[in-house]
Formats: C-alpha cells, sequence, structure tokens
C-alpha cells in the first residue's frame, strides 16, 4: 500500500501544501500512535461558530475588500471551510442590547413577533454570503437566550426567572415561528431563561414538541440542554427518560466552560444511556474567566492548544462536531452589553481597518478545512509515557485524517501504525505544534 501524507503545522493553513509520500515497515523509536479503522464510531456534523450580532457588527467595522476576505476565510474553499453555524434567536450578551422577537407586553397570540434590524443588518446578510462562499452545505441552528421579559417570572430578560406556566404555549409558538431550545438555572446577568429538568421535559412532550408536529417542522433537530458536562447526564436524562419528549429530541448540545472541572467520562455515560441521540458541542470560547485585560490576548498558542486539546477530547467521547462562539470579536472582546467580554479566532481593529488571525483560527481549520461532513471517528490510541501527545483519527471512504497536537516541550518522532503492525508512517512532529496527517490510499494501490 503507498500513502500520501500531507503534514500541515498549525501555522502553515493553505490550500498549497507539499505532498510527501512515505513507505515504511518498521515502527520508529519514540511515540507511538495506532489506528484501527475497523473500529469507528459517530458520524460527524462539522465544526463553525456564530453569527452574533457582535460578529456582524465587527466585520462592517473593515473595509469592503476586508470584509470579503473575512467571509472567505471562514466559509469558501480558500479559507477553513466552516459549515456548522449557531445563530442566537432575537438578542445574546454578544448584542448592544437586550431584545426579543416580541416585546410588545402580553402579546400572547404574537401579532407584533418579527425579525429586528439586528437580523437584517448584522446576521442575514453574512448568513447569505457564506451560502454563497461555500461548497459544503451550511448547516444552520438556532439557540434562544431569553423569551421575552413579559413572559418571565421575574420580567426580565436576565436573571434566574423562569417562564410563567401561562406562558408555555406562547413559548411555544414562538419556536415555530423560529426554531431551536436553551436551558438551566442560576443568576445569569445576560440573558437567559431558568428551566429545571422536570420543566423543560414537559413543555417538550406538552407544548414545544406537538407544536412543531402541528406545523410540520419535525424536519428541525432538537437539540437539549444547550449548557456545561456538570449537567450530565442527569439533566438530559430526566427529559430522555419520559417516552413523551423523548420522541421530539434529537441530541444533546453542550458547552465547554465548566469542562476543567468535570471530565468526559460523563458524556461516555450520556451516550452508554441514549445512544440513539447526537451529542454536539454548540459553544466555546477562551478568555471568559481571564483578567479584565486579558480577554483578548492577540497570537496566543495557549489558547489554540486549548482548543485543539479539548477538541480531540470531545470527538473522542462521542461529540458529532464542535462549535465556537463569535467569529469575530474588537480588541476589548465585544461589544457586548452584559460586559462579559472574550477572545475570538479573528479580532478586528476598527481604527486600522484590519482584522486578526489568531492562533484559534488555525487550530479551528485543523477540524473544520479536513475532517468533512460525514467522516467517521474511528479508534486511535498513543503509547503509554506519551499523555502530552493528543490524537483523534477520522475514515473518509477509504482515506484517514489524523490530527496529533504536541503539548510538550520537545519533538516528538511519531510512528503511526496504519493498523495490523504491518505499516508505519514516521514524521517528527514539532514541539507544541498541531499536526494534520491525510492519509490516502492510492488509486490501485494493494
Amino acid at each position: 500500500m503507498i500513502i500520501t501524507i500531507l503534514i500541515f503545522p498549525y501555522y502553515l493553513l493553505s490550500n498549497k501544501h507539499t505532498s510527501y509520500i512515505y513507505v515504511f515497515l518498521r515502527p520508529g523509536t519514540s511515540v507511538m500512535v495506532t489506528l484501527d479503522s475497523r473500529k469507528q464510531y459517530q458520524t460527524m456534523f462539522g465544526f463553525g461558530g456564530a453569527f452574533t450580532d457582535a460578529t456582524g457588527i465587527n466585520i462592517l467595522k473593515l473595509p469592503e475588500g476586508a470584509q470579503d476576505w473575512f467571509m472567505k476565510s471562514y466559509f469558501s474553499p480558500e479559507g477553513i471551510e466552516y459549515n456548522l453555524c449557531r445563530v442566537p434567536m432575537a438578542g445574546s450578551d454578544f448584542s448592544t442590547r437586550p431584545y426579543s422577537y416580541d416585546d410588545v407586553e402580553g402579546d400572547v397570540n404574537l401579532i407584533h413577533f418579527n425579525l429586528t434590524t439586528e437580523d437584517y443588518k448584522y446576521k442575514l446578510p453574512f448568513i447569505l454570503r457564506a451560502q454563497e462562499l461555500a461548497e459544503r452545505e451550511l448547516l444552520l441552528f438556532g439557540s434562544p437566550w431569553s423569551p421575552p421579559a413579559w413572559m418571565k417570572e421575574n420580567g426580565m430578560f436576565n436573571g434566574s426567572g423562569g417562564l410563567l406556566d401561562e406562558m408555555w404555549q406562547p413559548w411555544a409558538n414562538y419556536f415555530v415561528k423560529y426554531d431551536d431550545s436553551k436551558a438551566l438555572f442560576q443568576n445569569w446577568m445576560w440573558n437567559t431563561c431558568a428551566w429545571t429538568a422536570e420543566d423543560q421535559r414537559d413543555w417538550i412532550k406538552t407544548n414545544l414538541g406537538p407544536t412543531l408536529e402541528a406545523a410540520s417542522m419535525r424536519r428541525l433537530q432538537l437539540m437539549v440542554l444547550d449548557h456545561n458536562r456538570d449537567a450530565l447526564p442527569w439533566y438530559p436524562a430526566t427529559i430522555l427518560e419520559d417516552p413523551e419528549s423523548n420522541q421530539f429530541v434529537d441530541g444533546v448540545a453542550i458547552h465547554w466552560y465548566d469542562d476543567d472541572n468535570t471530565g468526559p467520562e460523563v458524556m461516555n455515560e450520556l451516550h452508554s444511556l441514549f445512544e440513539d441521540k447526537f451529542v454536539l458541542y454548540t459553544e466555546s470560547c477562551d478568555g471568559w474567566d481571564a483578567a479584565p485585560n486579558e480577554r483578548v490576548i492577540l497570537g496566543d498558542w495557549y489558547r489554540a492548544e486549548s482548543y485543539a486539546a479539548n477538541i480531540i477530547e470531545d470527538l473522542n467521547h462521542w461529540s458529532t462536531g464542535w462549535v465556537d462562539w463569535n467569529m469575530a470579536l474588537d480588541t476589548n472582546g465585544g461589544p457586548n452589553w452584559a460586559h462579559n467580554f472574550v477572545d475570538s479566532p479573528i479580532i478586528i481593529n476598527e481604527k486600522s481597518g484590519e482584522f486578526y488571525k489568531q492562533p484559534m483560527f488555525y487550530a479551528m481549520g485543523h477540524f473544520s478545512k479536513f475532517v468533512a461532513p460525514g467522516d467517521r471517528l474511528i479508534s486511535s490510541a498513543v503509547s503509554e509515557g506519551s499523555e502530552h501527545v493528543k490524537v483523534a483519527a477520522f475514515r473518509h471512504n477509504e482515506d484517514s485524517t489524523v490530527i496529533l497536537l504536541n503539548m510538550g516541550e520537545d519533538d516528538e518522532t511519531v510512528s503511526m501504525d496504519l493498523g495490523g503492525g504491518q505499516e508505519f508512517i514516521n514524521f517528527v512532529m514539532p514541539a507544541k505544534s498541531l499536526v494534520t496527517v491525510l492519509a490516502a490510499t492510492q488509486p490501485g494501490a494493494h
């Protein structure tokens, strides 16, 4: 068998690469990576970011030529080819104000429901442009932050107020006019709605699910939770153990913000309980817990390494993809009406009319560019004592894509066993690097 290998350090991501052909029959002497394509797991949905108000506001700060290059960088074959993107339903913390699609007090029939200036100016134009640029199908999912304030117990967009009992059906009807689902109890300073698992279960089976079905919208993929690992598996299990609510739910959405405290084993638990439901990481960003003057750090490799390590871990524990948060922020990490500033793969400098691709952008690109929708995760393992090397491997037809992260301070010689201990690929992986290896079987090779 002849294997073509393409090696991409994180800083050299483009369409112009050097191709090398290696034939090795013996392993090297350092880190051993073993693949087994006979063991295949979940199918990949894809990778991407969110069309937030803040993203659109920042793109519009750029000259027209730079705006076009920004969009190509994310969505075109010349760029990193995002294919899975999140769209906030109305306002989020990354808006300049809290708002919903019906802020007319008491409008339970949603007569005044309408998209806003933010949609027409900051979201829809860039979604349409992304669709024009993308060769892959662009998949979109909506996430609500808060119902209209008048539907909530506290009468506010933020805080811990839940949905008023008499608003369960109007809120379900609101979804028919839009899409998806959000949850959990805490006194957040930004747009939110408190849901116990029991209430969300009952709302889905008595209101949302039947309402979507009556409107012929069951073609939509409905995800529950949309929160951190610390809610696994108990929160979605409460919903999915009930056959009436289970029938309307397709998957479980997870955020990364508690991953340092809650290990990935809970994802395995969730999968073992509900194998027919997909898992998807729907929101992740760095800088959210940093000091105020470090919410944005230009050129920071550690944050790229953090992204790559988390993505590899999540994919190896049943996630079908990984969606970043804002695709663009300003140099302060905003705008954000709740002053909840964070970092982003692209930072826009309004004064200079420039945008900066952070190392996080290139980390995302290793996955979004080279792991195609429909690829299957396959078994991969790293030799004992090499914990600083992380790996995730995928099968595309008869080819393999292998993404490796060296978190160590030293270069490593990697020997990759393609299966069966008969053929190996040996290469040097630099310290603190992220490498993608495409092992493509040559036509007619045996």
